[in-house]
């Protein structure tokens, strides 16, 4: 199934899950639009149909995934993605979550020496979550060989030494706090949380 940027940012709309006013991103950053993903994941219809579309883009784009062990994700934004994805292509889900501030693997999961792994996530701007979740992989031996986002809000600026495909790519506009118009006019921001 083929999706259109527009077609995405559509059923993000009538979702509620594209917010404007002025919010704290994960990064630090503050911007005047917020992707709230999770607004999108509770309708399972709807999230379906992305991550069908996301997964069409990873099979398009690798050629195939017969190699990959398994689908990876941050906690706590990209565990539907990941689970969704997981299913729809056929392939064991695992995830990444925080323990004393740094992401890491627990309740068993493992990582295959030599295995390869396709990471999912809701939202990217800067990647630091996907980066933590490819030096999991890497660090057990593993390899990351593709990264799977419903948006991509970097600008192209997010790099992970390997593919990247995404519903949305585009760049709002960010501000370093210092730096931040919203604030300078005193509107209170928001940290929805991912």
């Amino acid at each position: 199934m083929k999706m259109k940027t527009e077609q995405a940012l559509e059923i993000l709309r009538q979702t509620g899950a594209l917010l404007s006013g002025h919010f704290e991103l994960r990064s630090g950053l503050h911007s005047a639009e917020y992707f709230q993903c999770a607004l999108v994941l509770q309708h399972p219809d709807k999230a379906g149909l992305m991550c069908k579309a996301l997964a069409d883009k990873v099979l398009k784009g690798l050629g195939g995934i017969d190699g990959i062990k398994a689908v990876i994700a941050p906690a706590l934004g990209g565990l539907i993605v990941g689970h969704e994805l997981a299913r729809i292509l056929g392939k064991r889900f695992i995830f990444a979550e925080k323990e004393n501030g740094k992401l890491v693997l627990r309740r068993g999961f493992k990582i295959e020496a030599g295995g390869e792994y396709l990471v999912a996530e809701d939202v990217v701007t800067r990647g630091g979550r996907v980066q933590e979740t490819i030096d999991i992989i890497e660090k057990a031996g593993g390899k990351a060989v593709a990264v799977a986002v419903m948006v991509n809000r970097s600008g192209g600026k997010a790099s992970f030494g390997c593919p990247m495909y995404s519903l949305i790519e585009m760049e709002p506009v960010v501000y370093e706090p210092a730096k931040c118009p919203l604030c300078a006019s005193g509107e209170p921001f928001a940290h929805p949380g991912s």
